[in-house]
C-alpha cells in the first residue's frame, strides 16, 4: 500500500514537472465552449504557450493589440504612460452593440450616483473592472489576462452574455514591475527544471519586481494617487463606475488560494454591511469554479478591507464590490511547496478560473449589483442629512504648494472642491484665499470624503493588514476643521476645475537690486534653492528673523540670494530667479538695502549653503520602498540629482564626492567595521548623515553616533493564556501605521519653514528613541498625548510619550540626523517632507555642541 502511494505521488510530481514545460491551451479553458478561429490564440502571437515562459509587458501589449484588431467585441485604448514610458492600456470587452453606445452607457451609469435620478436598472449592463498584477512579481495574474482576453473575445457561447456585461480589462497594473520580473525569471529559466527554492530563478535581486520604477507599492496608491499609473487608472474607474473590481495577487508559495471576503471584524465602518454580504455571495461562485478544477482555497481567514487605498478596498467606499484574490506563488516556472511541486501554469489557471467565476457572478447578479450601487448613494445622502457637519475646510497660510497637492488629490476622485475667494477666520484659525479649499459633504462621494478626512481612534479589531489611519489633512500638516451648516457659507467660494495647476510664483522687484530673498515656508522652496545653487549663485540661510524696511518679518530659514562669484549680468541673474520662482510657486522679494531691522543682510548669523551632493544607500538590507520614496521625492519633486550608491560598493567608494549621505531604514551589517570607520571619518570631516529607523541602531552599535532606545519590555504576570489567541494578541502589539502628535522646535534648522510647533507625524514600528541629554539636540519629540488618529497598543503609546522623534548627534565637523518616523511615507506624507529637506540643506549649519 505504501509503495503504491509513493508510486502515485511520483507520477503526480513527474506529471506536474512535465506540465510546467508542456502545457497546452486546453489545460486552462473551461469545458463546453467553442472558440472563433479568427481570434488569435496567445501562442500564435507570442510563439509560446501561456505559462511556458513569463510574458514580458511588451509581449502582453502585442497580444492585446492583436485581439483588439481581430475582434468586434474588443476595443483597446491607451490611458497613459508609466515612469519608464510604457503604455498603459485598458481593454473594453462587450457586445458590438454596446461598443457602439459606450458614451450612453457611461452617462446612464453616472445616474447611479444621483439619488434623485430614475435609472433603468433592469436593462443597465453590469460593469466589471479586472486589474491584473499590480505587483510585478506576482505574474500569474498578468499571464491569466492573456487567457481572459482570448476567452471573452473568442468564445462563441459568451456572445449573448456580453449584451449585459461590460468587462474592463487592465492586463498589467504595474507594467514596469511586470517587465522587470519577467526579464529576471526568463533569464534564469532552465529547460529542465527541478523546483529547488534555492534556485537563482526563484530569488530575484533587490529591489525585486513587486514595485514600480521608484520602488513604490502601487496597491497602496489608489487613494493618494501620487503616481502616473494610479492617476491614469483611477480616472478610468471614475469615468466608468464599475460594479465589481477584481484585484489579482499572489502570496507565499506554501499557501493555497484565497478570495474575499476577508476577516469580518476588519472591515472599515464606512463600508456597508451589504457589501460584505454580496462579497460572500460572489465567493460561492468562486468556490464552485475552483471545486470543478480541484483547487484548494479558503476565505474569511486572512486579509482585511480597512485601508481604502488598495485595489480591493477603494471600490468598497464607492458602491462597488472589491474582490481580492491571492494565489500561492511559484515565483518562477516551478517551485517545491508543502502541497507538492507548484507550477506556473497551475497558478495562472486559478487566476483565470476566478475571472470566469466573477464574470458568472456579475452576469447573474447584474440587477442586484446595480441596485446596490444606487442604494449606496441614496443611503449616503441620508447619512449626510443626519450629519451635523456639512463640509471640511483645509489650508495653510504660508504654504500653497502642499495645499495644492491635497486639493489635487481630492479632485482625482470625482469630488467637487471649492476655493476661497477671500480670507476668513473660523474658530480663531485663519484660512487664506487661494491657499484654502472647502469640500462640501452634500455630494455623491460623501462616504469617500469622510474616509479621506475623518479621524478615528476606536476600532472593532486591533489587527490591520495595512495602516489604521490616513487622515489626509494631517498627512499634509494643514489646518483643517469640520464646518456646520451655520458657518459653511461664511465666505465667497468658486468651484475648482479638475485641471487645477500649481500656482506660478513670481519675483517682486527689479533686476539690479541689492539682494533678493524668499521664505522657506512654501513646499517647493528647496527646489528653488537647489536650482539657484546649481547656477553657482550665493545662497545663504538666516538663523534669525529679519525685518524688512516695509516692516515685513522674514522668519528663520529665509533664503538670501546674491550673484556671489558668478559673473553673469544682473538681467541673467534676475531671469534665473524668475524661472526658479515660477516653477516652484514661491515669491522672491527684491531688497534695495542690506540695512534691515533685527539683523542685517550681511549678518554673521547667516550661513552660506553648499549645494547638496547626495548619496542614497541602496541594495543589500536597505528597505527598498523607503529608498524609493527618497529617490522619488528628490528626483520628481525637487529635481535634484542623487547617486543611488549600492551598499556593496560603499567601502570602495570615494565618499569625498558627497556632502550628504542618506541611510534609509534597513540592515547595514554588511558594511562591517570597515564601513563603520569610513562613515565615522566622513562625518567628522564635515559630512551630513541622515539615518532612519534601524540605521540609527547600526550607527549607535558601531559608535558612529549616539542613538539610544528604550529597552524595557512589557511586564506579563499572567501564567497562562489561550494558545488560540496568540496571533491576534501578538499582532495587536505592532504599530502598523497611525498618526501621532509631536512638538517641533521651529527655531532649530530642522524646524525651519514650519509656522507651528504642533504637528503630525506618521509612525509604523516600535522604536522608542530616548531624547538626548542635550536639550538642543531634540528638534522633535512626542507629546504627552501622542495619538492623533489610528490604532496603537496601549503599552506602546505609553512608551512613545515624550520620546524623541528626531535627534541630532554631532561628530567632529559633521552631523548625524536621526529620524524615528518616516518623513516621506508613500509620497503622500507632504507634511513632514520639509523636515527631511531641512536635514539635507541645513544639516551643515547646525552648531557644534547642539547635537549629541
Amino acid at each position: 500500500m505504501i509503495k503504491r502511494i509513493c508510486f502515485t505521488l511520483l507520477i503526480v510530481v513527474l506529471a506536474l514537472k512535465a506540465e510546467a514545460q508542456n502545457v497546452e491551451l486546453k489545460y486552462y479553458l473551461p469545458e463546453g465552449y467553442t472558440y472563433n478561429p479568427a481570434i488569435p490564440t496567445p501562442e500564435s502571437v507570442l510563439g509560446f504557450e501561456v505559462g511556458e515562459w513569463h510574458a514580458s509587458y511588451d509581449q502582453v501589449l502585442m497580444y492585446m493589440r492583436a485581439v483588439a484588431t481581430a475582434s468586434d467585441r474588443v476595443t483597446l485604448e491607451e490611458i497613459g504612460k508609466t515612469y519608464e514610458k510604457r503604455q498603459q492600456v485598458l481593454l473594453t470587452i462587450t457586445s458590438p452593440a454596446n461598443l457602439g453606445k459606450i458614451d450612453a452607457i457611461k452617462s446612464e451609469r453616472k445616474k447611479l450616483r444621483n439619488p434623485a435620478a430614475n435609472v433603468a436598472l433592469a436593462t443597465m449592463p453590469v460593469v466589471i473592472y479586472a486589474g491584473y498584477s499590480v505587483h510585478g512579481n506576482e505574474p500569474s495574474a498578468v499571464n491569466a489576462a492573456l487567457l481572459s482576453v482570448y476567452h471573452f473575445a473568442a468564445a462563441n457561447e459568451v456572445a449573448a452574455d456580453l449584451e449585459n456585461v461590460v468587462l474592463l480589462l487592465d492586463p498589467a497594473l504595474n507594467p514596469d514591475g511586470v517587465n522587470r520580473f519577467a526579464s529576471w525569471v526568463n533569464s534564469n529559466r532552465s529547460y529542465h527544471m527541478n523546483g529547488d527554492p534555492n534556485n537563482r530563478e526563484l530569488n530575484e535581486p533587490w529591489p525585486r519586481g513587486r514595485t514600480n520604477h521608484y520602488w513604490f507599492d502601487l496597491n497602496r496608491d489608489w487613494l493618494p494617487v501620487q503616481h502616473p499609473e494610479s492617476r491614469n487608472r483611477v480616472a478610468k474607474v471614475q469615468e466608468w463606475t464599475p460594479n465589481l473590481h477584481l484585484d489579482f495577487h499572489e502570496m507565499g508559495t506554501n499557501s493555497t488560494f484565497f478570495f474575499q471576503p476577508g476577516i469580518p471584524s476588519r472591515n472599515h465602518p464606512l463600508t456597508p454591511k451589504k457589501n460584505f454580504e454580496l462579497t460572500e455571495k460572489i465567493g460561492q461562485y468562486h468556490a464552485r469554479y475552483l471545486d470543478k478544477i480541484g483547487s484548494l482555497y479558503y476565505s474569511q481567514e486572512s486579509f482585511d478591507d480597512f485601508y481604502f487605498g488598495k485595489g480591493s478596498t477603494y471600490p468598497d467606499i464607492q458602491g462597488s464590490i472589491g474582490i481580492l484574490f491571492e494565489q500561492a506563488s511559484s515565483r518562477g516556472h516551478l517551485q517545491e511547496s508543502i502541497y507538492g511541486p507548484l507550477t506556473f501554469a497551475f497558478t495562472i489557471r486559478n487566476q483565470f478560473t476566478t475571472t470566469l467565476s466573477s464574470f458568472e457572478a456579475a452576469k447573474n447578479m447584474r440587477v442586484e449589483m446595480n441596485t446596490y450601487m444606487r442604494d449606496f448613494y441614496r443611503d449616503a445622502k441620508k447619512e449626510y442629512d443626519l450629519d451635523t457637519n456639512k463640509a471640511y475646510i483645509f489650508g495653510s497660510k504660508d504654504d500653497g504648494g502642499k495645499t495644492f497637492h491635497l486639493a489635487d488629490m481630492v479632485l482625482q476622485h470625482d469630488i467637487d472642491l471649492f476655493s476661497l475667494k477671500e480670507d476668513i477666520t473660523i474658530n480663531g484659525v485663519e484660512f487664506k484665499k487661494e491657499k484654502s479649499f472647502i469640500v462640501p459633504l452634500n455630494q455623491p462621494q460623501y462616504k469617500l470624503i469622510k474616509g479621506l478626512f475623518e479621524t478615528r481612534t476606536n476600532f472593532q479589531d486591533s489587527l490591520f493588514y495595512d495602516v489604521s489611519a490616513w487622515t489626509m489633512p494631517m498627512a499634509f500638516n494643514l489646518d483643517f476643521m469640520e464646518l456646520s451648516s451655520r458657518i459653511l457659507n461664511l465666505a465667497n467660494v468658486e468651484q475648482v476645475d479638475k485641471s487645477l495647476k500649481l500656482p506660478k510664483g513670481k519675483v517682486t522687484g527689479e533686476a539690479g537690486a541689492y539682494a533678493f530673498v524668499f521664505e522657506w515656508a512654501e513646499y517647493y522652496a528647496p527646489k528653488a534653492a537647489y536650482a539657484l545653487l546649481e547656477k553657482g549663485y550665493q545662497v545663504r540661510v538666516s538663523h534669525e528673523e529679519v525685518i524688512l524696511p516695509n516692516a515685513k518679518t522674514l522668519k528663520r530659514g529665509s533664503i538670501f540670494l546674491a550673484k556671489g562669484q558668478s559673473t553673469v549680468s544682473d538681467e541673467v541673474f534676475f531671469n534665473d530667479m524668475v524661472k526658479a520662482a515660477e516653477t516652484s510657486g514661491i515669491e522672491i522679494f527684491a531688497l534695495n538695502t542690506g540695512y534691515t531691522n533685527g539683523v542685517n543682510v550681511g549678518s554673521p548669523s547667516m550661513d552660506v549653503l553648499t549645494k547638496p551632493s547626495i548619496a542614497l544607500l541602496v541594495d543589500g538590507g536597505v528597505a527598498s520602498s523607503e529608498a524609493g520614496e527618497i529617490w522619488h521625492l528628490l528626483d520628481q519633486r525637487y529635481e535634484m540629482p542623487i547617486t543611488l550608491l549600492p551598499v556593496d560598493r560603499f567601502n570602495g567608494a570615494d565618499l569625498g564626492r558627497y556632502n550628504v549621505i542618506v541611510m534609509p531604514n534597513g540592515n547595514y551589517a554588511s558594511l562591517g567595521k570597515t564601513g563603520a570607520d569610513k562613515v565615522k571619518q566622513w562625518v567628522r570631516a564635515g559630512g551630513t548623515l541622515i539615518a532612519r529607523g534601524y540605521a540609527m541602531s547600526w550607527l549607535d552599535q558601531n559608535e558612529v553616533a549616539e542613538f539610544k532606545f528604550k529597552q524595557e519590555s512589557e511586564k506579563v504576570e499572567v501564567l497562562q493564556k489561550n494558545y488560540a489567541e496568540f496571533d491576534n494578541a501578538s499582532g495587536a502589539k505592532g504599530t502598523g501605521g497611525a498618526i501621532f502628535n509631536v512638538k517641533l522646535d521651529i527655531t532649530h534648522p530642522i524646524g525651519y519653514g514650519y509656522e507651528k510647533t504642533e504637528m503630525f507625524t506618521f509612525r509604523s514600528g516600535n522604536q522608542f528613541l530616548l531624547p538626548s541629554e542635550n536639550p538642543y539636540a531634540n528638534p522633535q519629540v512626542y507629546t504627552d498625548s501622542p495619538l492623533a488618529s489610528g490604532y496603537v497598543y496601549p503599552y506602546n503609546l505609553e512608551q512613545m510619550k515624550r520620546s524623541a522623534s528626531i535627534r541630532v548627534s554631532s561628530q567632529g565637523n559633521g552631523r548625524v540626523i536621526g529620524f524615528v518616523d518616516n518623513p516621506n511615507f508613500r509620497a503622500f506624507w507632504f507634511g513632514t517632507n520639509r523636515l527631511f529637506m531641512n536635514a539635507i540643506f541645513f544639516g551643515q549649519t547646525i552648531k557644534s555642541g547642539t547635537g549629541r
